[in-house]
């Protein structure tokens, strides 16, 4: 009985801080990306930002997407590949009145995202 009471939290233990390292680490990339977003956001609504300034911020997502397919939905991280590809095409073109809430949609997701992986009770049942 002792030894699987032991196993038991053992096991409790692992899956504990596994789900705080996912937590950290989803949070660190997408707080990364949440900076290179708002600079980008800053740029268009001073209509200053070029087509460079977005392909570089889809670079560095796609940096990112390739680590954070690990540990999130493919739905999360498509939703957020369609939405930077429509930025991208936005900015590039001088559309910024149409880049801007799309922005705004991606800021929103670099915020909220995280959340959802956090260990706690609403996200464990």
């Amino acid at each position: 009985m002792v030894k699987s009471l032991t196993a038991i939290l053992v096991a409790a233990a692992l899956l504990a801080g596994l789900g705080i390292f996912e937590w950290r680490y989803v949070k660190r990339e997408f707080s990364g990306f949440g900076e290179e977003l708002q600079t980008l956001y800053d740029k268009a609504e001073r209509a200053e930002a070029n087509g460079e300034d977005a392909k570089a911020v889809r670079v560095s997502w796609e940096k990112r997407k390739s680590r954070l397919h690990i540990w999130i939905p493919h739905n999360d991280i498509s939703r957020i590949d369609d939405y930077v590809s429509e930025t991208v095409k936005f900015v590039a073109e001088g559309k910024y009145d149409l880049a801007l809430p799309k922005l705004e949609i991606l800021l929103h997701l670099t915020e909220c995202l995280p959340a959802t992986y956090r260990p706690a009770l609403e996200n464990v049942f």
